[in-house]
């Protein structure tokens, strides 16, 4: 069997709008695949990295450039059992990709075109979760340039395409709007903007591999993330509490649920209130795609997770997860470090 894992920062030459963090957390989650879709037997996983990328990586690699990065993408996909895209959802990037795998007449180790497209669309998403009665802050679209007279500060204002937290600002009040505004022009951000609700409480992940038979739940994540209005991930600790992992796992396996399509690795970004019983807990976005948390949940592991996403999405009954007794760190560029129990 033939796996085909595709990274979009380590394939490309990253454009104005990606950071050079992303291309941290990319190749973070691509090495820890690498490796681990590496020990399942009998499988052969292969890599497309850009010319420029000095990146050294396990398997088979494939070099490409700009002009040859469609048709050699499309025909690994063809070749390969699988196709794993690890790509960020501003510009139809991922979308367009899932794409090319299935023109190719490739199988996506991932969710489907249609599910990408609603979790992309932070605004569809929105309406999505509300429709389905999911507890999720309400988005609204700002017409560049307007200022909104009702804004309700403090209030999130982000890209309706974006990804890693990329022109997301934590908005104060009508000064910090303009300061905010004009740090989105500096950074060269462009498209459409939202308003949300800021909420707060603990921010937290969810990730499950998800397959038409089956849908299995990892460790719940706590998230880190800059204290400094800009929301910019910085890593994570596994796991939560028992407390605050049933209510994350409750609400993220209903978000998941509710949306038809999500296959393999998937992700739910939540913020966890202060009231015991949940009742002020919040769906924020759903990943229909990896997430750097991988890097954290692998260590604690003492099963394949990379094994386990195969199973869920060929059919078969997923390996529940043996978890070790411990406790990770973990940043966005994949450093683990373990704090408490066995490593």
């Amino acid at each position: 069997m033939r796996v085909f894992l595709y990274e979009y920062t380590t394939a490309t030459a990253l454009p104005g709008t990606c950071r050079q963090s992303l291309k941290a957390e990319g190749w973070a989650m691509l090495s820890a695949l690498l490796e681990d879709f590496g020990r399942v037997p009998g499988l052969e996983a292969v890599t497309l990295l850009h010319t420029d990328c000095s990146c050294q990586a396990a398997g088979v690699v494939y070099r490409t450039t700009e002009k040859q990065e469609r048709e050699t993408f499309c025909h690994l996909a063809y070749k390969a059992h699988f196709t794993l895209v690890i790509a960020p959802e501003f510009d139809d990037i991922l979308l367009t990709r899932c794409r090319w795998v299935e023109d190719a007449g490739g199988r996506l180790l991932g969710s489907a075109p249609a599910a990408v497209t609603v979790a992309a669309d932070k605004l569809a998403l929105s309406r999505h979760l509300l429709a389905n009665l999911i507890a999720t802050p309400e988005c609204r679209q700002v017409p560049d340039g307007e200022t909104p007279a009702d804004a309700g500060y403090p209030l999130v204002w982000k890209p309706r395409f974006g990804a890693g937290s990329q022109a997301t600002f934590l908005v104060k009040d009508l000064n910090h709007w303009r300061q905010s505004r004009q740090a989105r022009i500096e950074e060269g951000w462009t498209g459409e903007m939202l308003v949300q609700r800021f909420v707060s409480g603990l921010p937290a992940s969810v990730s499950f591999l998800v397959g038409e038979r089956q849908t299995v739940a990892l460790l719940p994540t706590a998230q880190i993330l800059s204290q400094d209005g800009r929301f910019r991930y910085l890593g994570g600790r596994a796991p939560l509490s028992p407390p605050l992992a049933e209510r994350a796992l409750r609400l993220a396996a209903r978000a998941v649920g509710s949306l038809p399509g999500l296959q393999g690795y998937v992700g739910v970004d939540l913020v966890l209130g202060e009231a015991a019983r949940g009742d002020a807990d919040y769906v924020i976005e759903i990943n229909p795609r990896m997430t750097t948390s991988y890097v954290g949940l692998r260590a604690l592991a003492e099963s394949n997770l990379a094994a386990g996403m195969l199973q869920a999405v060929r059919g078969e009954r997923i390996s529940l997860p043996r978890w070790k007794r411990a406790a990770v760190a973990f940043d966005a560029r994949g450093n683990v470090v373990f704090e408490s129990g066995e490593g």
